[in-house]
């Protein structure tokens, strides 16, 4: 009992110190807690000091070490011990800036901007906005930042920089960008576009285009197809698309900016190194003038910058076959001798002898006042053939004539031009004349032509027509209705002779002057018409009366020739008889020719043949008496005649039998029995047949 009373008197004794004990541990613990910041690995602490430090400058915000307020330095992410107390943490997210974005940096605290200026000054050392102490203690001002930051992740102090996270600049193909400059320096006066700055890096790097001396307002400089990291609060950018010349079209230049155009000048001067117009302050560092330029652009796409080009299309120059263009020059320098005349003129009217003689000169060797060689301003000497060609119309106009044969016609034919002529004759009576009149333009004759009257329609309706309205007028008041119809060839020509002369003098050619037709009036053709049938009529009624002439006489011919048949046979009986004759005769004279010419063929051939056949005999005993006298040599004469009698007789020369043999005695019968023999014998031997005769 007394132990357990005991107890609570300990418990009572100690109650106080326990709970003062726990309350300091309570206080440790709250101080752990205070003094202990932990922070996530996407995150930061923005400390604000809340008590025992120094008071923050006038019309700062954010306090640096040892002041008062909201700190401008962070922590990052892990553990961190603070003063219990002294500070409070508060945790923030990095800032995110994604792919094919940026941010826009506008700080909160620094230095003022200087008047005049709406971005703060670019200072080095805050890491991409990340150490904000160093950001004001190296003199960073306040406002929006020229610097932007690239696509990752930045711990960034939100309640010192503001991050406005837009896209990238992207210009896609086919387009350009148009840059404006919010800040900088002001434009020259006279000028309308900024000057290139270098080393900027396509106004990415703001700092350095301002501190060369960039100029407030619309660039001179463009931004190509691409993608940039340009802060879009400092330069605006416009995209438009790309200047695109298409096929057969040509692309013609106005400079809005550059040096003035001289007096007299329409067309600026040529300028080199533009690159096509595409490097507009090459264009203006040349000495480029504003206004029409004498260059043009070809099919293609371009990158120019429209601020400083107007580009306008406009189509090619097509010259066909069959024709040539007379080109007129606004450039160039005129003639010395027409440069002359114009300004002795303009000065007091009159012309020097020596202008007057120029220009006389050059009128009686057929060249106009403006016609004038390559180079110089005026109507040019040379014209340009059949083709395609990218004409500037700001600097030359091109007049198409056509030098194939041209054809006018009067008729009343609704396509045609005009109506068939009027015209009253000597007599009184009003006729229609169709006319068709045909001219030709040599190619280089066209120049003086175009210098004469200016196109071929002004020739046709201030020359041509009324040239050929008073010449068939004239012609038909001089003569009868009429005749002026039957005399069509000689009306015709005397027309072609006068208006040949006159085209002449506009340096055109007359092909030839046709009148297609006369229309008289009804009346008068009603008269011709029935005095050509009575003519006719009369013409008819005596041919008849020579058709029956002529019909007697070709009965009594008729008779005549019912006997020519008979006439005829005998005269070709006559004419076959002495044809006979004269082939009888033509066939005698041919036959004893004939005779003569084989009789002496064959006398010759008989006394040939008798002249080789004695030389032969001769040539045979020559060479039988030679062996006759070796044979005699060799076996004597007696042994030579044997011989020979043998040869004879071997030759059956020499009969040594009797042919027949008769024996008997010596009665008739035998004598007749060898006659008989003999005779068979003869009859054998000439190989006839013996006849035997029967009494």
């Amino acid at each position: 009992m007394h132990g357990i009373e005991f107890i609570p008197g300990i418990i009572g004794m100690g109650g106080g110190t326990v709970i003062l004990l726990g309350l300091v541990v309570l206080m440790l613990i709250l101080i752990i807690v205070k003094s202990v910041v932990i922070v996530g690995g996407n995150e930061i602490a923005v400390l604000e000091r809340k008590y025992f430090g120094k008071a923050m400058p006038q019309g700062r915000v954010l306090a640096q070490e040892g002041e008062i307020g909201i700190q401008a330095r962070t922590l990052g992410p892990g553990l961190h011990f603070l003063i219990p107390f002294l500070y409070e943490a508060r945790k923030q997210s990095f800032t995110l800036i994604k792919e094919a974005e940026v941010g826009l940096v506008e700080s909160i605290d620094g230095n003022s901007i200087p008047p005049g200026k709406i971005f703060g000054r670019t200072v080095d050392g805050h890491n991409t906005f990340q150490d904000g102490p160093a950001f004001l203690a190296n003199g960073g001002e306040k406002g929006p930042q020229i610097p932007v930051i690239p696509a990752g992740t930045y711990r960034i102090n939100p309640f010192l920089f503001k991050v406005r996270v837009v896209p990238v600049t992207i210009v896609p193909a086919g387009y350009i960008g148009i840059v404006t400059s919010m800040d900088g320096r002001q434009i020259q006066p006279g000028r309308l576009l900024a000057e290139r700055i270098a080393n900027h890096s396509t106004f990415e790097d703001g700092q350095t285009f301002l501190d060369q001396g960039g100029q407030r307002g619309p660039q001179i400089d463009i931004l190509l197809p691409g993608t940039y990291r340009i802060n879009t609060d400092l330069f605006k950018i416009e995209l438009k698309e790309a200047t695109v010349i298409p096929a057969n079209k040509v692309g013609l230049i106005t400079a809005r900016d550059g040096k003035p155009l001289p007096e007299q000048e329409f067309v600026a001067s040529p300028i080199a190194g533009h690159r096509d117009f595409q490097d507009a302050s090459a264009f203006l560092a040349n000495g480029g003038q504003r206004g029409p330029q004498l260059d043009v652009l070809k099919p293609g796409t371009y990158y120019i910058n429209p601020l400083m080009f107007v580009v306008s299309l406009d189509d090619v120059a097509v010259i066909e076959r069959g024709q040539v263009a007379v080109v007129v020059s606004n450039v160039g320098e005129e003639p010395v001798q027409v440069k002359q005349a114009v300004t002795e003129s303009e000065t007091d009217g009159k012309l020097s002898e020596k202008a007057q003689h120029d220009l006389e000169g050059r009128l009686r060797q057929g060249i106009e006042r403006y016609v004038v060689p390559k180079g110089f301003r005026g109507i040019q000497q040379e014209v340009v053939g059949p083709g395609t060609y990218y004409l500037n119309r700001m600097a030359f106009h091109a007049y198409t004539i056509d030098t194939t044969n041209i054809t006018i016609d009067w008729d009343e034919n609704r396509e045609t031009r005009f109506d068939p002529l009027k015209v009253v004759s000597k007599d009184g009576f009003e006729m229609g004349i169709s006319v068709k009149v045909i001219i030709r333009v040599r190619p280089d004759q066209a120049p003086y032509m175009v210098a004469k009257i200016g196109s071929i329609d002004n020739l046709i309706n201030h020359v041509i027509h009324p040239m050929i309205d008073s010449s068939f007028r004239n012609q038909a008041s001089s003569t009868s209705a009429m005749n002026f119809m039957q005399d069509r060839q000689s009306e015709q020509r005397k027309a072609e002779d006068a208006i040949r002369i006159e085209l002449e003098r506009y340096h055109v050619e007359c092909v030839s002057v046709l009148i297609c037709q006369i229309n008289l009036p009804q009346e008068l053709m009603k008269t011709q018409t029935e005095r050509i049938i009575a003519e006719q009529q009369m013409e008819m009624y005596n041919s008849q009366q020579q058709a029956e002439s002529k019909r007697i006489a070709t009965e009594k011919t008729r008779a005549e020739a019912d006997q020519q048949k008979n006439l005829v046979e005998a005269e070709i009986g006559v004419k076959i008889a002495a044809q006979n004759k004269e082939k009888a005769i033509r066939f005698a004279e041919g036959e004893a020719e004939a005779i003569r010419l084989k009789k002496e063929g064959e006398a010759k051939g008989i006394a040939a043949v008798g002249k080789a056949e004695g030389e032969r005999i001769l040539a045979i005993g020559k060479a039988t008496a030679e062996a006759y006298e070796l044979q005699n040599k060799a076996i004597g004469e007696q042994g030579v005649v044997a011989i020979e009698i043998s040869k004879q007789i071997a030759a059956g020369n020499i009969k040594v039998t009797p042919d027949f043999l008769v024996q008997g005695n010596e009665n008739l019968g035998g004598l007749l029995s060898a006659y008989l023999t003999r005779h068979m014998a003869g009859q054998a031997k000439s190989d006839k047949p013996v006849t035997v005769q029967e009494a």
